[in-house]
């Protein structure tokens, strides 16, 4: 093989493994199923049941809930009062705008300026959740996330999140004790991830939303937790669509834009625009290659810049004999 094309190769490999190492923790995420961690159904009493209060208690009866104010749109409203009427031994909080930066302010002023100059509001309120639960503990729930049985049974376990399809978790719903060593992460590791990716639907998702928390989540698994920091994984049947499941779901996601529609749109038609993706990638390691080709393996000439003539570079070098006389420093094979 020509000292040429062993070069190129190596390089194309270095490239490589560095792009693979920089998105090591979303490509786990592609193949990552839950492991050990999900909550299996035989874990969870059926609504009524006598089994329903077993279990030992770890997460206190708190639900925290987000909005910019106190006035919950009509579209939310029922399945809100789902929630507060389901769990009447349980404190309910109502996390406003005001209320959430008075909070942080209090509480966790070195993450003020940081919070504040998110520029999306949703941004706030998805980092909002986790600092209540690691300050808290108890239950956080999206509004557009109504109850549909009491959630006693979820109290259970030291921290849970909900499994999404076809990867990853969301977090619409997530339960916690205080101070628990995953939530931990996640609000010691906003600031980090607090990038602009020019797209909002991609700017939010990876800095505050479901992709930055699955991202921690894969990390969080990597260190191997102990029983007691372990956290378990609310899966899709158990979430909605039964009598059996926790909740009911209305509309929401009011704050996608356009570019959210084009992200969904390339999720539906992964698979042609994955085969796109290697064409192009093979058009351009062509294009590549016949540059390195064309510069290197073939010691082009360029100009020496005195009257238009040209010398070799590269490979050659000046002989002592004469002007403009060269030799091949290295002939390839």
């Amino acid at each position: 093989m020509r000292r040429g094309t062993v070069i190129f190769l190596v390089i194309s490999l270095i490239i490589l493994g560095v792009l693979v190492n920089a998105f090591s923790t979303l490509i786990a995420l592609l193949f990552e199923k839950g492991g050990a961690t999900p909550i299996d159904p035989s874990e969870i009493p059926l609504p009524g049941s006598d089994l329903s209060a077993n279990g030992t208690q770890l997460i206190p009866k708190i639900i925290h809930q987000t909005y910019i104010n106190a006035t919950i749109p009509n579209k939310w409203q029922e399945g809100q009062q789902a929630c507060v009427d389901l769990h009447d031994d349980y404190e309910y909080i109502l996390w406003t705008d005001e209320k959430s930066r008075d909070f942080i302010a209090t509480e966790y002023s070195w993450f003020l300026e940081t919070f504040d100059s998110y520029p999306f509001p949703i941004q706030r309120a998805d980092s909002i959740r986790y600092f209540v639960l690691d300050f808290y503990g108890g239950i956080y729930i999206d509004l557009d996330d109504g109850c549909n049985r009491p959630l006693d049974p979820l109290l259970n376990y030291p921290a849970w999140l909900r499994r999404t399809v076809p990867t990853g978790i969301s977090n619409d719903a997530m339960g916690s004790v205080p101070h628990h060593p995953f939530f931990r992460k996640v609000i010691e590791s906003l600031e980090y991830y607090n990038r602009s990716w020019v797209l909002p639907y991609i700017t939010v998702m990876y800095s505050t939303g479901p992709l930055f928390l699955s991202v921690l989540w894969v990390e969080y698994l990597r260190v191997d937790p102990a029983p007691e920091d372990a956290v378990r994984l609310l899966m899709p049947a158990e979430y909605k669509g039964h009598d059996y499941s926790f909740f009911n779901i209305s509309k929401g996601s009011s704050w996608h834009g356009k570019d959210a529609q084009t992200i969904f749109w390339m999720g539906k038609h992964w698979f042609l625009l994955t085969v796109a993706g290697f064409l192009i990638a093979g058009v351009i390691g062509g294009c590549l290659w016949w540059v390195w080709s064309s510069c290197v393996m073939n010691a082009g000439m360029t100009s020496n810049g005195k009257g238009g003539k040209r010398r070799p570079w590269g490979l050659w070098r000046r002989l002592s004999g004469g002007k403009g006389r060269y030799e091949l420093v290295e002939r390839m094979a």
